[in-house]
């Protein structure tokens, strides 16, 4: 499932550690590995096009696994 999606980048303290995506409306969201470092930033907001990927899974588990297409930065 595509999706479009306003947040803010956290960085989650689970495991190995995890990057989420915590959208306006509160959900969050499993950044998945490979994503651009640009967008890797604790308390960077964005605006990230991607596809919500439910055919797999991590071993953190805070969120669907987000694979980012695109982003645009909105500090």
């Amino acid at each position: 499932m595509s999706i479009k999606v306003k947040g803010t980048v956290e960085r989650r303290d689970v495991g190995m550690g995890a990057w989420a995506f915590v959208s306006e409306d509160g959900k969050t969201y499993e950044i998945m590995r490979g994503a651009d470092k640009t967008l890797l930033q604790a308390g960077q907001k964005a605006e990230v096009t991607g596809d919500v990927r439910e055919d797999i899974m991590s071993a953190a588990m805070i969120g669907p696994m987000l694979e980012v297409k695109s982003f645009n930065i909105t500090n």
